[in-house]
């Protein structure tokens, strides 16, 4: 018995570090309707980042250095001269702290990978890569460069589209009034949508949320983010687990 369970484990190894040019184009495939429907996104937060006064290198910079379209606006929020650096990177860290729970969902699959290629994907994991890759591994066909592919889409279309939208700024003041600023609720909604499983489904998505909106009243800051995907993935676990 313990020979069978060996040899399943090699095998799943042997899966989890394949990373090959296929599993890329496939990533970039699967993320090119949210890339496009992305530019939208990216529009606004370059706007944004003009009107917070910052320069068209540093919202660039931003965008490719960062590249967490939720922390992105988080920290808009908070640019003001001088530069509350130390709030900054605090809410920064919070709100990022989901990708911690989101890398750990994928750790099986990418921990057999060279470092390069583990801390590459690490990069491009975002909400959208995160969301394709538990699909592709549901359905058995999860390529280790899925996540690099897909991420790479995104991130072409997040720059670019930060440039437009800070070159398009002087003219479009107001996001709000063409609709843009529910592109990224409306994003999310598409994720969750593609994720749906059923009457299961609504345990950890019902206590993620009313953990959220909880804390989104009774603490300050962002912690809502990070305390409603930590419920979230206790019960989902908990769940998985029974």
């Amino acid at each position: 018995m313990r020979e069978t369970i060996t040899r399943d484990e090699l095998a799943g190894d042997a899966e989890a570090a394949t990373f090959t040019a296929s599993g890329a184009l496939l990533g970039a495939r699967r993320a090119l309707p949210l890339a496009i429907t992305g530019l939208a996104d990216g529009l606004v937060f370059g706007v944004l980042a003009r009107q917070a006064g910052m320069s068209l290198g540093e919202a660039l910079l931003m965008s490719g250095a960062v590249n967490t379209g939720t922390a992105q606006f988080v920290a808009l929020g908070l640019w003001v001269a001088p530069l509350p650096v130390v709030a900054l990177a605090a809410t920064t860290l919070v709100v990022g702290a989901r990708h911690l729970l989101m890398g750990a969902t994928l750790a099986a699959h990418l921990g057999r990978l060279s470092p390069l290629r583990r801390y590459g994907s690490a990069f491009f994991l975002t909400d959208e890569t995160w969301a394709l890759a538990l699909r592709e591994r549901a359905l058995g066909t999860l390529d280790g460069a899925f996540i690099m592919g897909g991420g790479l889409a995104l991130f072409a279309s997040w720059v670019v589209s930060t440039a437009g939208g800070y070159l398009a700024g002087a003219s479009l003041r107001d996001p709000a009034r063409w609709g843009l600023d529910f592109v990224f609720p409306a994003l999310v909604v598409a994720l969750l949508a593609g994720m749906w499983r059923g009457r299961a489904t609504l345990a950890p998505w019902g206590v993620a949320a009313a953990v959220a909106l909880a804390a989104a009243v009774l603490l300050p800051g962002k912690w809502y983010i990070l305390l409603g995907g930590i419920a979230g993935a206790v019960v989902g676990a908990l769940r998985d687990a029974d």
